[in-house]
């Protein structure tokens, strides 16, 4: 019987401005332990774009006047397979399959770790990841980001704004909206948002580079972060 676990890991993680290799480093050394503790363990990995795929969306709107079209989705997702087959790299003989770049036709999964990148225009990577947990059985979705919690509002432009531990579907649709825009910061992707509400999936979402806090979620003790679940 397989424990399998999806982590959504934020591009700006991978590619904030640059590799970020000592991040990627001490990633790795946190999820090849985890796996060693125990040989039931899977992890899926899915990996978003990061500062490339901004860049490089905001250049082509520069450039072509932003046009109708679904070519800023499909510039992104280039940066979000290019950082899947830096993580596919690192984890080595952990990830002997080929990355899943279509979350509803997934070939195999014969090693330990399972890498995803996005698929197609109209959603983020998160969107992936909850097809993914659903395909897996994974009742709860680690989405891991630059921030440590999901805030009310923006805290960079709202003073007012302030951290929440749990949220409901309902209440965090409010906060991200429900229109998906290519590049859009926003905490979870509405198309993945109203997905994981009709699954009544559990997300936490929390701050990836805090490593030996996410050693506290896939342990299932107390951590640091947002839980986002079913009223």
């Amino acid at each position: 019987m397989h424990d399998t676990k999806v982590l959504s890991l934020g591009g700006s993680l991978v590619a904030p401005d640059g590799v970020a290799v000592d991040f990627l480093k001490s990633f790795q050394r946190l999820v090849s332990s985890y796996l060693e503790e125990e040989s039931s363990r899977r992890l899926v990995l899915v990996t978003g774009g990061g500062a490339p795929a901004r860049r490089y969306q905001e250049a082509y709107r520069k450039i072509a006047g932003d046009p109708e079209n679904d070519e800023a989705d499909w510039i992104g997702i280039a940066a979000t397979r290019l950082n899947a087959r830096l993580v596919k790299g690192i984890f080595g003989s952990y990830c002997p399959d080929e990355i899943v770049t279509n979350p509803t036709d997934v070939p195999a999964f014969s090693g330990r770790i399972l890498v995803a990148s996005g698929w197609k225009p109209g959603f983020s990577t998160d969107y992936d990841a909850v097809l993914l947990a659903q395909k897996f059985n994974a009742g709860t979705l680690i989405n891991l980001t630059n921030i440590a919690r999901v805030y009310t509002a923006d805290p960079k432009t709202d003073k007012n704004a302030r951290p929440l531990d749990k949220i409901s579907w309902r209440e965090f649709s409010n906060i991200t909206g429900t229109e998906w825009v290519p590049g859009k910061n926003t905490p979870f992707d509405p198309v993945a948002v109203k997905k994981a509400s009709q699954m009544k999936l559990v997300v936490i979402s929390a701050m990836g580079t805090d490593l030996k806090n996410l050693s506290h979620i896939l342990a299932g003790s107390d951590y640091i972060g947002t839980t986002i679940g079913p009223e």
